[in-house]
């Protein structure tokens, strides 16, 4: 393989950067030509591809978000699209892709190489940490980090007035911000995608605390919780709790953004060398992951097909430390 290229797709995540700058860096290494493709789908359809160096990497380790911007793309999404996508492809000679994303990127890159036969590997960039064959995925452990640091400020404010807090984090169908986050945070509750928790069991889990002389409580959201977003848990417990001052705090896209932390620094770069070396080594339509501190490869079918589990040893150890 003498060229190849790579792109960035869908949400944003911390790491990104680290994961190009280590497969620009790599490509340069071996001796192979890399490009990166600007915005996504969208800019592989346009033609939107710029070979790159080691200077077009340099000191973008620890930047947030993506230097080859991202899109979701709607004409991807058509035959007509991806055949204008490999057209371009084909015209500037690119013989293999990395594709850095989630669920959505690496749905595309399945269809893609269903079609057209191009191999690509791809590098699991999203906050949310659901994608199968990985233990941890590019930018999970900032946006951790990013929703305790505003948990453990709220805390300050529910302590001083004596508030009850719900607090918002990304999840749409994973729980795996929200449960991290609540335990590093302290937080009485935790309501994820993965597991009911009843509008009930919060009022008696919180009335058990201020039993227990408890002055401020703090319950953290996944987005996506069954029971409805934080706004919409706390009316429901406003409407049988007239004791306490409800707040509610949306963390919403701060999650995102910021400099990455060195967990997903290190993570980024394994995954995106991992990802080019897969290339090298004849591995298309897969995925590069760690799993127990190992570099593995899973299919795209399998990572995004598979459900990966919520530890339920987490689960069990919030209801235990709110006690």
């Amino acid at each position: 393989m003498n060229k190849v290229a790579i792109f960035t797709s869908g949400g944003d995540a911390p790491g990104m950067n680290a994961c190009i700058r280590a497969a620009v860096r790599g490509a340069i290494y071996h001796g192979i030509e890399i490009c990166g493709i600007y915005r996504g789908y969208d800019g592989m359809i346009e033609g939107d591809i710029e070979p790159m160096n080691s200077y077009s990497v340099s000191n973008i380790i620890q930047k947030g978000g993506t230097i080859l911007k991202s899109a979701r793309s709607k004409e991807f999404m058509t035959k007509e699209g991806r055949q204008k996508a490999y057209d371009q492809l084909k015209k500037k000679g690119i013989e293999g892709l990395i594709a850095v994303g989630g669920d959505g990127t690496f749905t595309g890159a399945k269809v893609f190489f269903e079609e057209f036969g191009l191999p690509t590997v791809g590098a699991p960039g999203t906050i949310d940490n659901d994608l199968f064959g990985t233990d941890y995925t590019i930018g999970f452990d900032t946006a951790v980090n990013t929703a305790l640091d505003a948990i453990d400020k709220i805390r300050d404010t529910a302590n001083s007035h004596n508030r009850l807090f719900f607090v918002e984090v990304m999840g749409r169908d994973s729980g795996y911000i929200a449960i991290r986050s609540g335990i590093g945070g302290g937080a009485e509750l935790v309501m994820v995608p993965e597991t009911a928790t009843s509008i009930t069991e919060v009022i008696t889990t919180l009335q058990e605390g201020w039993n227990r002389q408890k002055t401020s409580s703090i319950v953290v959201v996944a987005e996506g919780d069954e029971e409805g977003n934080a706004m919409e848990i706390a009316e429901k417990v406003k409407s049988q709790i007239h004791m306490k001052d409800v707040k509610v705090s949306i963390l919403g896209h701060i999650q995102r953004g910021g400099s990455p932390s060195a967990q997903d620094r290190i993570l980024a770069s394994r995954l995106g060398l991992g990802a080019l070396e897969g290339l090298m080594s004849g591995q298309k339509n897969v995925m590069a992951g760690i799993i127990n501190d190992k570099l593995v490869y899973t299919s795209f079918e399998e990572s995004i097909g598979k459900t990966k589990a919520l530890n339920q040893d987490l689960i069990r150890m919030v209801k235990i430390l709110s006690v």
